[in-house]
């Protein structure tokens, strides 16, 4: 029996076959299958869809509250020489002399 895999970017269960590719009709995301969807989502990527690299230099694009902190970084902060992690969705970097961990999300190129 071939048991249709959930969708790898929102995690629905409703998708389906479309003769070629499957589809979520959640998200509408198509996909070959599971694994090649694993290896697209290994890349990480800012909030505008462009492919992150180690040094590369973005701009935050809302003011974030650092954890633990009363620091505040505002919105179009420049960050330069980011350095990816494990995590695709998460950046390593340096914002006045603080090593902080960003999401991939509140970033672009």
């Amino acid at each position: 029996m071939n048991e249709i895999p959930k969708c790898p970017k929102c995690g629905s269960e409703y998708t389906y076959f479309d003769g070629s590719l499957y589809v979520c009709p959640d998200c509408a995301y198509e996909f070959d299958s599971v694994e090649e969807a694993a290896e697209a989502d290994d890349v990480a990527r800012d909030s505008n869809g462009a492919e992150l690299f180690d040094g590369d230099a973005v701009t935050v694009i809302k003011d974030l509250k650092v954890k633990g902190s009363s620091m505040v970084i505002k919105r179009g902060t420049k960050v330069r020489s980011i350095r990816l992690t494990e995590n695709p969705e998460e950046v390593d970097c340096k914002i006045d002399g603080s090593s902080i961990v960003l999401k991939t999300c509140f970033l672009k190129k």
